[in-house]
């Protein structure tokens, strides 16, 4: 019985204990302990007036809202241009390259072209023949002789490249661009 007296003796009711939220919270503010982290000194008028016209101060001067710029951001024009797009705009005198989605590999020599999208650049050479290149990034991955021809093949754009079927086994790769418009027949890789 003894234990269950001194057990008895360590033990606190309700009732007998203040707490701070006895009355209203703001009843007791600051009286005997820091609240959210504050001291218990207040901030008095002149002081808040003053905070108040820094503010405004660093608004109206427009530091507030301006967002600091990331250092390990290069400047300029190529933050928003890959490489690839350099070269290519480099490579082709800012010319634009139609794109091609093949669905089929195509034959190119011992090779084969994958199915993939490929950016088109037709070329009149010296001796003026014609050729397709196609490109996958700034990488040249094929390149075909080509027929030039007047036929636009119903297209509202002036550069433009697409494919036809030619029977089961070959492709007709067809490109136009402002100087001139030409075809290509390709093997279907088997």
């Amino acid at each position: 019985m003894f234990v269950l007296f001194a057990s008895s003796v360590n033990c606190a009711f309700a009732d007998d204990v203040d707490l701070p939220a006895s009355g209203d919270l703001w009843d007791n503010y600051g009286a005997s302990q820091d609240f959210y982290g504050q001291d218990k000194k207040g901030v008095s008028d002149e002081e808040f007036d003053k905070a108040i016209e820094q503010i405004k101060d660093k608004q109206s001067r427009g530091l507030f809202g301006r967002k600091k710029r990331d250092k390990n951001i290069p400047k300029g024009e190529e933050y928003r241009q890959s490489n690839e797009s350099e070269v290519l705009k480099v490579h082709s005198d800012n010319s634009f390259f139609p794109v091609v989605s093949l669905p089929v590999e195509i034959a190119v020599g011992e090779g084969v072209l994958p199915v993939g999208h490929y950016q088109i650049q037709g070329e009149r050479k010296d001796n003026g023949e014609i050729v397709l290149k196609f490109y996958q990034a700034h990488t040249m991955l094929a390149q075909f002789p080509a027929v030039e021809t007047k036929d636009d093949y119903d297209q509202e754009l002036i550069t433009f490249a697409l494919w036809f079927p030619e029977g089961d086994k070959q492709l007709k790769i067809v490109y136009g661009s402002l100087d001139f418009n030409a075809y290509t027949i390709v093997n279907i890789k088997e």
